[in-house]
């Protein structure tokens, strides 16, 4: 029979015990091992099968069993030491608290999905992930980051596989009361809210869900509530789903019912209010939108709220396609801002525009997330120093009349939370060579460039843990394969094959990502007897381990997804490859450690990061992979691989596949299995334990998310809140005046004449030139602009690279026909062909680039014929 109601029935914990429940609604307990071997020891079969989840585990003790640890001294001594330790950690001073600069009070990051553990499934891949770690390594770095997302009532979908091998999506339904989430509620106890006003007089309530990531506040929006109607409550159903209007509606409650839900929160805590906002990709770029409507409500026209606005922003693409880009028609937004609709104090126009593709390429009937995400930020990044560089070319149309290489998107490349990807055992050696304390530091706060005590760690110690996550890994792949073909519908009798899948002592390869097209999933099939030939050597085998969701509006990605299945099924080679249904958290905490490769082959450069061989790498993991991402700015050949490019412009996709499939053939077979089975005096692979050991020296220290936040609070977030700070009510509305001034008046502004002192067209290194300009500024005045001579070495089209420019001064004018002259010196400091321009720019103390406006005016041709080129 079914039920016709449900309900959540809590365990009543006895006195002693009630700490537990503190313990199991912190999340820390996600990446934090004597939290989790207390819940462990609370029942070991019931931790099991609850998939290490807390909330569940209390759900299911008998009464019987917590009387008995009632009683239990020495466990009650382990949870008053556990439970101590929790509160030392949330309120005793951090990195951040011991930081002389002025950092902001508090900072919101906003993200559509975040990944902190399995039992908040509310992440798809490595955008959820890189969230949840950002707030992980926020918090040990204490770092007052309140972080803003979506609960979804679907998660994204659990994948199972056909007995064909076909993807098949189930969306099970998430109750929050089952979660490790609490509701924010008002000071008279009813649930905190969050409303949206949509078109036709409806609106959008969604409640306030609180997860709490060790110090960081989680908000979490939810519009399953009683006061919507059917549609209204379906908005947060399920990660990426639903059609455009779905996505919009999702990604205004995430913008500015996130801003509301921050401001509530506040309220309702007494949490320092946010000076700065990070936007972690477009799908929260609304949020500008609600921050200007509310200091439009304090008296501010919209110009000068934007430039207030823009101060404290900060945005993040991670994204190297625009196809990646969620981009709505015009109509479809005009129809849901404004009279009527929501934000109705803003023009419609004035909104529309901050989105639309108004630059040459763009299309201008499609509103753009991320156009809107940089115009509404003063501060940009990538995520990888090769993705950065992406990034300005891909947007550099936003910044007409500048190289990319000035497009103001700096990188931060992505880092990863160790504490949550390295394995037990990895850190319990660790904490071996140098103590617990300055373990769990090295791998939260980071700082050091070099982990050399890992030179210490004798090789067999390094081996023997090699091989024993290697043999965790084979356990968990063979039970996970078992449950998967009785998905498939395999009886028991025709399983007895899977007790052989993989060996402990064969090279292990790992593949394991989402499946677009472009991240190549069957890349491996290539050629494959080539491949047959590597997983069967009698000598040398290789065997992997693959796993991977396609979007299930994708198509050829479950096609993809499909041939790998079948070719992993065939008798032949079935006990070498596997490929694992359902990737997720769990799977990969077990996958990273046992890996010995960590395989990664996507078409350059479209990887912006790629974070999972930083996981790999931080348990002795090797990389073998394309120089895309990370991997591009890092790799050495001590850490590992590069698979070599085929990228020529006259490379078609399928001969690119090729030679790229048999480069990784190629490297498989002649240098990476004879290292790996080699053997040294000792008996041991002497030459790989040293490519670990260089592993864990050299990258570990940078692939922290601990480095990467800090990275963040550096460069990003105190810059922009000291910007937020300069930027009161009479700053924006100068800052404003003065732009509007300055776009009025740019007609007008040309450079008239330059020459040298150079007589020839040769000179020597060293020499240092004089240059006079004159310019006409028409309305502006020298202290409205920057006049700059730009020199370096020059291509054969006479194009300037690895430019270098200095601001030239004022030195007389205006003339009679009101032109202004500059001087400056020009100094010859590179041989070879060397040239130099001239340009003005706007210049303003409140901006944070000259690039900012996208206006710059430089010589006509004729200004300067035959002078732009000093040596040749």
């Amino acid at each position: 029979m079914k039920a016709i109601r449900r309900f959540t029935v809590r365990p009543v914990l006895p006195e002693p015990l009630r700490p537990l429940s503190d313990l199991a609604r912190n999340l820390r307990w996600s990446w934090h091992a004597e939290t989790r071997d207390l819940f462990q020891s609370v029942d070991p079969e019931r931790w099991a099968s609850s998939g290490g989840d807390p909330i569940k585990l209390l759900g299911s003790v008998r009464p019987a069993r917590l009387a008995e640890l009632a009683e239990d001294r020495r466990f009650l001594r382990r949870l008053t030491a556990v439970a101590d330790d929790l509160h030392d950690y949330v309120t005793g001073p951090r990195w951040y608290q011991a930081q002389s600069a002025e950092l902001p009070a508090a900072v919101a990051y906003f993200s559509p999905e975040f990944g902190i553990t399995a039992a908040l499934p509310q992440y798809s891949g490595g955008l959820g992930i890189l969230a949840g770690d950002h707030l992980k390594a926020a918090s040990d770095l204490g770092v007052p980051l309140i972080g803003v997302g979506l609960l979804y009532r679907h998660g994204y979908f659990r994948q199972t596989l056909s007995r064909e091998g076909w993807q098949q999506e189930h969306y099970p339904v998430l109750d929050p009361n089952e979660l490790p989430v609490v509701l924010l509620e008002d000071e008279d106890g009813t649930p905190a809210q969050v409303s949206l006003a949509l078109p036709g007089g409806k609106r959008l309530h969604a409640r306030i869900w609180l997860a709490q990531v060790g110090r960081v506040p989680l908000l979490m929006l939810d519009s399953d509530v009683e006061e919507n109607d059917l549609g209204e409550r379906g908005v947060t159903d399920r990660l990426y789903g639903g059609g455009s209007e779905h996505r919009l509606l999702q990604e205004m409650l995430l913008g500015i019912g996130g801003v509301r839900a921050v401001r509530t929160y506040c309220r309702l805590t007494g949490h320092p209010a946010p000076e700065v906002f990070h936007t972690n990709e477009g799908h929260a770029g609304f949020l500008g939108l609600e921050r200007i409507a509310e200091l439009c409500d304090e008296g501010l026209d919209f110009d000068a709220a934007l430039e207030a606005v823009r101060a404290g922003t900060v945005f993040t693409t991670h994204t190297p396609v625009p196809a990646g880009i969620d981009r709505f028609d015009r109509e479809l937004v005009a129809r849901h801002f404004g009279p009527g609709a929501e934000l109705p104090r803003i023009e419609v126009e004035r909104v529309l525009r901050l989105g639309m593709e108004t630059y040459p390429g763009g299309e201008p009937n499609l509103f753009n997330m991320a156009v809107m995400g940089l115009r509404l930020a003063q501060r940009a990044n990538g995520v990888s120093l090769l993705h950065g560089h992406v990034s300005r070319e891909m947007f550099s149309g936003l910044w007409p009349g500048f190289d990319p290489d000035e497009v103001p998107i700096t990188s931060v490349t992505n880092g990863v939370h160790a504490p949550t990807w390295v394995a037990p055992e990895v850190l319990r050696l660790g904490a071996r060579q140098i103590g617990a304390q300055r373990a769990e530091d090295a791998l939260t706060v980071g700082g050091s460039e070099r982990w050399d005590s890992v030179a210490d760690i004798p090789d067999q110690d390094i081996w023997e843990l090699r091989r024993s996550l290697r043999e965790q890994l084979v356990d968990e792949v063979r039970e996970r394969l078992r449950a998967s073909w009785r998905q498939r519908g395999a009886g028991a009798a025709e399983l007895g094959w899977i007790d052989q899948v993989l060996d402990p002592d064969v090279l292990t390869i790992g593949f394991a990502r989402r499946v677009p097209s472009y991240k190549r999933l069957t890349l491996m099939l290539r050629d494959r007897d080539r491949l047959m030939d590597l997983l069967l050597h009698p000598e040398r085998p290789i065997q992997i381990v693959v796993a991977g969701k396609a979007h299930p509006a994708d198509d050829g990605g479950k096609r993809l997804v499909q041939e790998l299945v079948r070719f992993a099924d065939d008798p032949r080679v079935r006990h070498r490859i596997v490929f694992l249904p359902d990737y997720g958290m769990a799977m990969a905490q077990k996958l990273y450690p046992g890996c010995d490769i960590w395989l990664n082959n996507p078409l350059r450069p479209l990887e912006a990061c790629g974070t999972s061989g930083m996981k790999a790498a931080l348990n002795g993991c090797l990389n073998l992979s394309v120089l895309d991402g990370w991997w591009d700015e890092w790799f050495q050949p001590d850490f590992g691989w590069a698979i070599p490019t085929a990228d020529g412009e006259s490379t078609d996709t399928d001969r690119r596949d090729d030679l790229e499939a048999a480069a990784l053939y190629d490297l498989l077979e002649q240098r990476i299995t004879p290292r790996f089975y080699e053997r040294g005096g000792s008996g041991l692979p002497d030459r790989w334990i040293e490519m670990v050991r260089q592993t864990l020296t050299h990258l570990g220290p940078k692939v922290l998310a601990g480095r990467m936040v800090r990275e963040y609070v550096e460069r990003l977030y105190a810059p922009a809140a000291h910007a937020h700070r300069a930027l009161n009510v009479d700053a924006a509305r100068e800052l404003a005046e003065w732009k509007a001034r300055v776009r009025g008046a740019w007609h007008g502004v040309t450079v008239d004449h330059v020459e040298t002192s150079a007589t020839t067209a040769t000179a020597e290194l060293g020499t240092t030139l004089t240059l006079r300009v004159r310019v006409a500024l028409g309305d502006l005045s020298p202290e409205d602009v920057e006049v700059q001579a730009v020199s370096g070495r020059v291509d054969a089209e006479d194009r300037i690279t690895d430019a270098t420019a200095v601001p030239l001064k004022p030195v007389g004018g205006p003339d009679m026909e009101g032109r202004w002259s500059y001087e400056g010196p020009l100094s010859l400091d590179r041989t070879g062909p060397y040239g130099y321009t001239v340009r003005i720019l706007p210049d303003h103390r409140l901006q944070a680039s000259h690039a900012e406006l996208g206006l710059v005016a430089v010589p006509a041709e004729d200004v300067v014929e035959g002078a732009g080129v000093l040596l040749r």
